[in-house]
């Protein structure tokens, strides 16, 4: 369902509006939320953005959930123990994650693999998208992305990002770097949706849709209209095809049925996720589609059928297939120290389901 954006402003409720709430570290790079100009922005919007939600009481806060992480008291915390079952082909039984990189700070997000199979991972903290290839080796990519955050790369090969600092928005930054959409239909900016853009999917018309409390597409020409009613986003992905577009919704993934001109219809609840709200989203070859949620990654067929899960030593992020042969999972793991500061990690896990070759994630 097609919705207003002007009447109709969603809770904000995100991973990256979580981890918003902890302090920020000297010289890091702040999203709009943190910086010292957001409440004048604020003071200027047509319609100012709906009230943050309650703290306290619920679900304990973490990735999906507001309210900032709890801080561990031993750090980092043990791994939990975890056996890996066979999902015909999806995994084998008994395949092991694997830590494969490390950095300090909000600085693992909007992983997705390049035409190599080497990951792209964008760093909030230090506004910059790294590049992690086979070997480990790190080389910078981007820099000066504004706090930037989720990836995403359309068929074409055009890269967009979601940029979270002060007036918000969703630049283009392959072959040409540009922003896309930074303000709604009554000329407010995108800020004025409250809280932090969260993630993104971008399709083969040179549109994208986004995550920040609700769902919205900007179309190529950068007019962004909300879809949807009832919903609590954050990972969002279309289908191989590009007909279908999947969000997650608290403990549930919805799903839209993708009209020619990128417009949405029939919002539906496609699968009901066992364990916490969901988060980051991928897709592979076959059209199945992993959700990350809580120390697990979901696998759920293009019917909505759950295939089974693949449960990990810390809680999951996003996820993103990658390597040369595009058989390899790659996920996000943060975790806060007793300090309060944030800490990322990259592993990955070996697969028999291959990643959509055709786009990056």
């Amino acid at each position: 369902m097609k919705r207003n954006v002007l009447l109709a402003l969603p809770m904000v409720l995100a991973s990256a509006a979580a981890f918003a709430q902890i302090p920020l570290p000297p010289g890091a790079s702040p999203q709009a939320t943190q910086d010292p100009g957001y409440q004048a922005l604020i003071a200027t919007c047509k319609t100012p953005p709906p009230p943050a939600p309650a703290r306290g009481g619920g679900p304990a806060p973490g990735p999906g959930r507001a309210g900032a992480p709890p801080a561990p008291t031993a750090f980092p915390p043990p791994p939990a123990e975890y056996t890996v079952t066979a999902i015909p082909g999806v995994i084998a039984a008994g395949r092991k994650w694997t830590k494969v990189w490390e950095t300090d700070g909000n600085n693992a997000d909007g992983i997705l693999a390049d035409k190599d199979g080497n990951m792209l991972i964008a760093q909030n903290h230090n506004s910059a998208v790294v590049k992690l290839d086979q070997s480990g080796k790190v080389t910078t990519v981007y820099s000066n992305t504004h706090t930037g955050g989720a990836l995403a790369m359309n068929k074409k090969g055009e890269l967009f990002m979601v940029q979270r600092g002060l007036r918000s928005n969703v630049s283009q930054m392959a072959p040409t770097r540009r922003i896309l959409a930074d303000t709604l239909p009554n000329g407010d900016p995108l800020d004025c949706l409250g809280g932090v853009i969260n993630d993104l999917t971008a399709d083969s018309r040179g549109g994208v849709y986004f995550t920040m409390g609700g769902l919205f597409y900007a179309d190529a020409k950068g007019t962004v209209t909300s879809y949807g009613t009832n919903l609590r986003t954050n990972g969002v992905m279309l289908s191989p095809d590009e007909k279908t577009l999947y969000v997650t919704n608290g403990n549930t993934v919805a799903a839209f049925d993708v009209q020619a001109d990128g417009s949405l219809k029939n919002q539906r609840q496609f699968v009901e996720l066992p364990s916490g709200g969901g988060d980051g989203l991928s897709v592979d070859a076959q059209g199945r589609l992993y959700v990350t949620a809580g120390p697990a990654l979901h696998v759920v067929a293009p019917d909505g059928k759950l295939l089974g899960s693949i449960p990990a030593p810390y809680g999951l992020i996003t996820a993103a297939f990658g390597g040369p042969d595009k058989k390899t999972m790659y996920a996000v793991v943060s975790l806060i120290d007793p300090n309060r500061l944030q800490h990322a990690y990259v592993y990955s896990i070996p697969m028999l389901a291959q990643g959509y070759k055709d786009r990056a994630k």
